[in-house]
C-alpha cells in the first residue's frame, strides 16, 4: 500500500502528475492492493473538498518495481486528448536505468521484436520479425559510471510490455535487481533500478509546453548517480 502523502509534481484542473514509488501499483490488479490511482483520488477529494466520486483517468502505467512519473487525467476531455497523444507518440518520455554490465556501445538505437508470454508476465526478444512479436525500439546512452555500475538514459520510441527491461537484457545489460530479465540477484525491497525520469508534451487543453522531471528514489546508488550527472553537467 502506498504511503501518503503522494508526491505530486504537477497539477491543474485537467492533469495530475505524480512520482510513483517502487512497489506501488498504478491500477488495481489481482493482488487486491490499494492502487496509486485511489490515493490520488483521495488526495484530490480532500484538497479540493469534492463531494461524491472523483473522476480520475489512468493514462498509462509503469511496472510495480519501477519508480517515476505517472500521468493521470482529471477530466474526460483531457483523458481523451492525452490518450491520442500517446497513440500519436506526441509525448516524449525518458527513463534512467542502472546496469552492472557495460553496454556494447556508449549510445545505440536498439530494434527488437517483442513477444509477450501472458502466463510468465514476461516479454521475449527476437532480432528478426517472429510470429506476433511487436517491433520495439529505444535509444540509450551511457550517462555516468561507478566502479561497478553504469547509468543509462533511455528514450523508448515504442511502448511495449517490459520493453526497456527486455531490450537491455538482450544486449547483456539487465537492470540492477531485475531477476526476471537476468540480473543475478534481487534488490532487498523488490525494486529494480529503472526510473521514469522525465516527460515532455504539449498540454492537451491549454497547449502549454509541459516538462517535468521526477527526483530519483532516495537510495544510495540512485543518489550517487544523480550527483554524478549534476557534476558532469556543470
Amino acid at each position: 500500500m502506498p504511503t501518503l502523502p503522494i508526491s505530486v509534481l504537477y497539477e491543474d484542473n485537467h492533469l495530475i502528475i505524480v512520482n510513483k514509488k517502487t512497489g506501488d501499483i498504478v491500477q488495481g490488479d489481482k493482488t487486491g492492493d490499494v492502487p496509486l490511482s485511489e490515493f490520488v483520488k483521495q488526495y484530490i477529494k480532500e484538497k479540493y473538498q469534492k463531494p461524491g466520486e472523483v473522476f480520475l483517468g489512468t493514462v498509462h502505467r509503469i511496472d510495480r518495481p519501477v519508480s517515476g512519473l505517472v500521468i493521470f487525467a482529471r477530466t474526460g476531455k483531457a483523458l481523451e486528448r492525452i490518450n491520442k497523444m500517446f497513440q500519436d507518440k506526441a509525448i516524449k518520455k525518458t527513463y534512467w536505468a542502472i546496469v552492472k554490465n557495460q553496454p556494447p556501445k556508449e549510445t545505440d538505437h536498439l530494434t527488437h521484436y517483442l513477444l509477450k508470454n501472458e502466463k510468465q508476465n514476461k516479454s521475449y526478444t527476437y532480432a528478426e520479425p517472429f510470429g506476433k512479436a511487436l517491433k520495439s525500439e529505444l535509444i540509450y546512452k551511457v550517462l555516468a559510471a561507478s566502479d561497478k555500475y553504469f547509468l543509462l538514459e533511455i528514450d523508448p520510441l515504442t511502448g511495449r510490455h517490459h520493453q526497456i527491461r527486455a531490450q537491455l537484457a538482450s544486449i547483456g545489460s539487465p537492470i540492477k535487481g531485475d531477476l526476471k530479465y537476468g540480473f543475478n540477484r534481487s534488490n532487498e525491497d523488490g525494486s529494480i533500478h529503472l526510473h521514469a525520469r522525465s516527460i515532455r508534451f504539449q498540454h492537451p487543453v491549454s497547449k502549454e509546453e509541459i516538462a517535468i522531471t521526477a527526483p530519483v528514489p532516495d537510495e544510495v546508488l540512485w543518489n550517487y548517480f544523480d550527483k554524478q550527472v549534476i557534476s558532469l553537467s556543470t
